[in-house]
C-alpha cells in the first residue's frame, strides 16, 4: 500500500469514528456523556482536517495518487 493509500484508509476511518461519536451524543440520555462524546466528535473533526490537507497535499505532490 502506497503512503497515499494508507493517509486515505485513514481518513475513511476517521470519518467513520466522527460519525458514531455524533450518533452517540444525539443518542445519549446522559448529559456528561453527551458532553464527552460532543467535546471528542469535535476533536476527531480537528484530525479529520488535517488528514483531508494531507491528501491534497499528496496528490499535489503526485498527481498519480489523485481520485485513487
Amino acid at each position: 500500500m502506497t503512503v497515499a493509500s494508507n493517509v486515505k484508509q485513514c481518513l475513511i476511518t476517521v470519518r467513520g469514528i466522527e460519525s458514531q461519536l455524533s450518533t452517540l451524543a444525539l443518542n445519549s440520555l446522559d448529559e456528561e456523556a453527551k458532553s464527552i462524546f460532543h467535546e471528542s466528535a469535535m476533536a476527531i473533526e480537528t484530525v479529520k482536517k488535517d488528514l483531508q490537507f494531507r491528501v491534497l497535499e499528496l496528490e499535489r505532490q503526485e498527481p498519480q495518487y489523485k481520485g485513487s
